[in-house]
């Protein structure tokens, strides 16, 4: 534990020491041991968060949580703070590059809500963010779906921990060290699903969704993936369910083979009837 802990510190404060030998300034330092012991993802499945939370979308309009909830569409939740210089906007890229490639659209099939942790952050740098993604999501119709929110430190504070976020200031930074993932929730405001990290594989960002909408929205080819994968808490994402891949082989199977039986016995039936075979003495 202890070489651990020296290993950690060591690799810390190595850049550092290279720049301050090169004569260049610090670069930042990434958060200290003991401040990433504080942060994390606590999983709250099943729960529902307060939608009475009263925020400030980019426009500088009042919101609550409510607003975007209750349209029988499914919520995509996104926690960052603006001004990260490193994680969120990774996270953020990570969401962007995973909506570019789902033929569901925000404001169509689900919403997308992004919301800042950091209370000082106000409507303009929301509406700039909001501005840079969807410029690069190249899809107008989104404008309607995917808001960018702040909020007071109130507000911030009940969210986050309905949803288990946990995250700290750090000074020794200056910044917020934080998790990075992604929530999705049911339309009546219950948590579905966590997607960890940051970088959201499409085909689990499809699958959250449709879970997350109760199947009213994708096709049945959405519900068949559904079926044949599960979501699987520890890694934040949906893996193959062996069995019921097996079931499914197994029913093509036994379906194939049905209709190779009936289509032998259809050609067999349609082949006409021979004449009776004539004795030599009769003309």
């Amino acid at each position: 534990m202890i070489r651990r802990a020296i290993l950690a510190l060591a690799l810390a404060i190595a850049p550092a020491l290279a720049a301050a030998q090169m004569g260049a300034p610090p670069p930042p330092q990434p958060a200290t041991p003991g401040v990433l012991q504080e942060i994390g993802f606590d999983q709250h499945l099943g729960d529902a968060i307060p939608l009475d939370l009263a925020f400030t979308d980019e426009t500088g309009r009042s919101v609550k949580l409510a607003d975007y909830f209750g349209k029988k569409k499914p919520v995509v939740l996104s926690l960052v703070y603006y001004e990260c210089p490193m994680l969120c906007t990774i996270s953020l890229n990570g969401l962007a590059g995973a909506l570019e490639v789902l033929s569901f659209v925000p404001g169509q099939e689900f919403e997308v809500v992004t919301v800042s942790f950091n209370p000082s952050e106000t409507p303009s740098l929301a509406a700039a963010k909001k501005k840079a993604y969807l410029a690069r999501y190249k899809r107008p119709e989104a404008h309607a779906g995917w808001h960018f929110l702040t909020g007071p430190k109130e507000s911030i504070a009940a969210l986050t921990h309905a949803v288990g976020f946990r995250y700290v200031w750090d000074e020794a930074t200056k910044q917020f060290a934080h998790p990075a993932g992604l929530l999705v929730l049911t339309p009546e405001g219950r948590i579905a699903n966590y997607l960890f990290g940051v970088e959201y594989a499409p085909k689990d960002l499809r699958l959250a969704l449709v879970a997350a909408a109760g199947g009213t929205i994708g096709n049945a080819a959405d519900q068949l993936l559904l079926y044949c994968y599960r979501y699987d808490p520890e890694t934040g994402r949906y893996s193959a369910s062996i069995m019921s891949v097996v079931r499914i082989l197994g029913a093509l199977t036994v379906l194939g083979l049905g209709a190779f039986i009936l289509a032998a016995t259809r050609k067999r039936g349609s082949h006409p009837a021979l004449p009776p075979s004539q004795t030599p003495g009769e003309r």
